[in-house]
């Protein structure tokens, strides 16, 4: 005969291991990666936080390198920020040293792009 603290404890064992085979975490199937609210962030910003949504991962056709707020400050300042607008970086034909504020004062230095 089984004491009954003993028959207790196999029949928490067997409970736990009815539900750990029964398993739905994120990854598996009917469950896609990462948890409700980080998928919910990732339909909200466009990004791929939980790993459910690979096509809105940076550098992609759909999703340019950087943040949206990234590219918004490269389009107003002329910067290369978020790595999206490589054509205005500092040093190249488009865009000299410093900033326009820098050159107008005669405070750059025209040695920043030889380094």
């Amino acid at each position: 005969m089984i004491h009954r603290p003993m028959l207790r404890g196999l029949i928490a064992f067997t409970a736990l291991a009815g539900l750990a085979a029964c398993d739905h975490g994120p990854g598996n199937r009917g469950n896609p990666p990462g948890t409700a609210a980080e998928r919910a962030l990732d339909r909200a910003a466009g990004t791929n936080t939980s790993g459910a949504y690979p096509a809105q991962s940076d550098g992609t056709r759909v999703n340019p390198p950087g943040t949206a707020a990234e590219r918004t400050l490269d389009r107003a300042a002329g910067t290369d920020v978020s790595g999206a607008y490589p054509r205005q970086r500092d040093c190249t034909a488009n865009n000299p040293p410093g900033t326009a504020v820098s050159r107008a004062l005669n405070t750059t230095d025209p040695n920043d792009c030889r380094r």
